[in-house]
């Protein structure tokens, strides 16, 4: 079990900016391939932003590309996600999620642990 927790989000006016922290405990952080995902009212989860183990590979999801830079610090066992030119339809639930079975975390069956979310409301 990798215990996984968000912080960071909140209220922001539409092109702002706001860095989301995922915090993990103990010493298997570095092994573990994490990403970003966000659940909006009334939608699925979706994906947002993954970095490998080592940070090599990184993706991100089209709507934020550009947007959005994902970085870990594994000597601090933190994740993070930089959102900058927030837009309304930002506005989500965001999670930490974590894998040690896929190299890319971009399907919710390929997370293992999950974070239990911080909100992140973007205004117009």
């Amino acid at each position: 079990q990798v215990p996984l927790v968000e912080s960071g989000g909140g209220l922001v006016q539409a092109g702002g900016s706001l860095r989301l922290s995922c915090g993990a405990s103990g010493r298997t952080f570095r092994h573990y391939n994490m990403g970003w995902f966000r659940q909006a009212p009334g939608k699925e989860r979706e994906f947002v932003a993954t970095i490998s183990w080592n940070g090599g590979s990184i993706f991100y999801a089209d709507s934020v590309k550009g947007r959005f830079t994902i970085s870990r610090d594994n000597a601090l066992s933190t994740l993070y996600l930089q959102m900058n030119s927030l837009k309304p339809e930002d506005t989500a639930i965001y999670y930490c999620a974590a894998s040690v079975r896929t190299p890319v975390v971009r399907t919710l069956s390929g997370v293992d642990y999950w974070g239990q979310g911080t909100q992140v409301t973007v205004s117009s």
